[in-house]
């Protein structure tokens, strides 16, 4: 039998976009920003169980851990984009943020409707990982009901792995399906249904914060400044890496490239090299002693902007 979905907020017509196909572009325009407006406003009024999410997501890397996203269809490649930009970002693990999506790799380019019915292959995916009290698994889906992901957080659960769920319609009927709820309340898209829209920036936004300040709590962060960057990846890296030596260190462009070099690339490193008078060795040493965080390692001067 097909559910019959029409209650959900996401699926209901919005009231404001009734004559959206005769609309000039100019005010049709208008009306988008004025309707994204409201993604940021559900991610604000989420404030709570946000918080929530990044302090389990943190305790789960810190006890070493895995970070789980799991979607289909839009909900999907998001969660996939997520966790693909936290090893560049923060130099992590791959192992640490990962993402499982309904129809897997294919499904990133090209639509695939149906896989996210699957049920099993929700639980199949979330097997897959060996899950267990150390996890975290965040399931999303803008609109509460997609199979594939109750799957994954049955699987999780099962395992004895913490779970959010993250959606964007009315989450009384779902208080069973995870250990918590982050309600995003976008309300009705302009295109009925359509989630990629403003249920699919206020998912993207959620996932940041959950993300960033997690990997802030963990030490990746210095000021405001990704410390924990790889320079050896790219120029631009690189660039940016020298440019933050010189900010905290005071030390010319000159002499924070050197430093860099010294620490093949890696800004933590040099920075407690420098400052510690001590080998890049021993500062790998201190900085794991220190769980990686920078910051009680230095004695650093007021940093100037970059």
């Amino acid at each position: 039998m097909i559910p019959d979905r029409r209650d959900l907020q996401t699926e209901q017509p919005n009231p404001y976009s009734a004559n959206l196909d005769e609309l000039s572009v100019t005010d049709a325009l208008r009306l988008m920003d004025a309707e994204n407006i409201h993604a940021v406003e559900a991610v604000k009024a989420a404030h709570r169980s946000i918080e929530t999410a990044v302090m389990w997501a943190t305790e789960t890397l810190r006890h070493g851990g895995q970070i789980i996203y799991s979607g289909a269809g839009t909900s999907g490649r998001l969660a996939v984009l997520d966790a693909a930009e936290c090893p560049p970002t923060f130099s992590s693990d791959p192992q640490q943020v990962v993402a499982i999506i309904a129809g897997e790799d294919a499904a990133l380019r090209q639509s695939i409707e149906g896989v996210e019915d699957d049920f099993d292959a929700g639980v199949r995916a979330a097997d897959d990982l060996q899950l267990d009290k150390d996890d975290l698994l965040i399931g999303i889906a803008a609109g509460g009901t997609t199979p594939y992901v109750h799957g994954s957080l049955s699987a999780a659960r099962s395992a004895g792995a913490k779970t959010v769920f993250m959606v964007c319609t009315d989450p009384s009927p779902l208080s069973s399906a995870a250990d918590l709820i982050i309600y995003l309340a976008t309300g009705p898209e302009i295109i009925t249904g359509s989630t990629r829209l403003k249920a699919g920036t206020a998912t993207k936004l959620a996932l940041n914060a959950i993300s960033t300040l997690a990997m802030v709590q963990m030490g990746k962060v210095f000021g405001n400044m990704m410390i924990d960057v790889d320079a050896g990846k790219n120029a631009k890296l690189w660039d940016r890496a020298a440019r933050m030596i010189e900010a905290i260190t005071r030390l010319t462009r000159s002499d924070s490239l050197q430093l860099l070099q010294s620490a093949d690339g890696r800004v933590k490193r040099a920075l407690v090299m420098y400052h510690r008078g001590v080998s890049s060795e021993a500062a790998d040493h201190l900085l794991t002693d220190n769980q990686g965080r920078l910051r009680d390692l230095l004695t650093p001067p007021p940093t100037r902007n970059i």
